[in-house]
């Protein structure tokens, strides 16, 4: 069976969507703009808790690459091309549990959202006062991008550390990060046609300010 997007756009009028690199804003934005406006908040992954139950080899492989998984130390260790591929590829077999999961709860309210739904997906099922791409530097998204506090990141850090050679697989893995933020991507993202905010890596506090500047684009204020 195939929605036509005009429908799913129709039924998805209530969200709108924070996509792009690493280390932008993201998660911090939804949380922000989630709290000011009494939105629901879909932080990231939060298809996850259905998809990794639901999702199945022959359909989606990339998702189901976590049950495969005999030690975390072959996550870390994947070549940089491999880690790129599949990081895409998830995000782009997650969309149909995202679109899903956001029909199901935004009918009544505003939702917003964390997403990495496919630059080309997103142009069909939403409008440009709807989404709204944050990028960063490939330096503040790779070098930066253990410096967060929250689980899944420290986890990565731990297994990192346990291994033969700590050394080359964080040199390893950050080559995976930056081919995830390359140029390539980033323009992808700049080059949209949608709203793009751009972080400067100057050391000041501009929470306040690009939040401003989202509830203005999404026209929450």
């Amino acid at each position: 069976m195939k929605i036509e997007n005009n429908i799913l756009k129709h039924y998805l009028k209530n969200v709108y969507f924070i996509t792009g690199t690493a280390y932008a804003g993201k998660s911090t934005m939804v949380r922000m703009l989630s709290e000011r406006h009494d939105m629901i908040c879909c932080g990231e992954n939060y298809h996850s808790a259905i998809s990794d139950i639901v999702a199945v080899p022959d359909v989606q492989p990339d998702l189901c690459y976590m049950k495969n998984l005999t030690d975390w130390k072959e996550f870390v260790t994947r070549t940089p091309e491999e880690y790129e591929r599949w990081i895409y590829s998830v995000g782009r077999e997650a969309a149909e549990f995202e679109i899903v999961e956001l029909l199901s709860i935004a009918r009544d309210k505003k939702v917003i959202v964390d997403t990495n739904i496919p630059i080309d997906i997103l142009k069909e099922i939403s409008d440009y006062h709807h989404v709204a791409a944050m990028v960063s530097p490939q330096s503040m998204s790779v070098e930066r991008f253990f410096d967060r506090s929250d689980p899944e990141k420290q986890f990565l850090l731990s297994v990192i550390e346990s291994c033969d050679d700590p050394e080359a697989v964080m040199a390893n893995y950050k080559k995976g990060l930056a081919r995830i933020n390359s140029r390539e991507h980033y323009d992808e993202y700049v080059n949209s046609g949608f709203f793009t905010l751009v972080r400067e890596d100057n050391g000041k506090d501009t929470r306040e300010y690009v939040c401003g500047l989202l509830e203005k684009h999404f026209k929450l204020i």
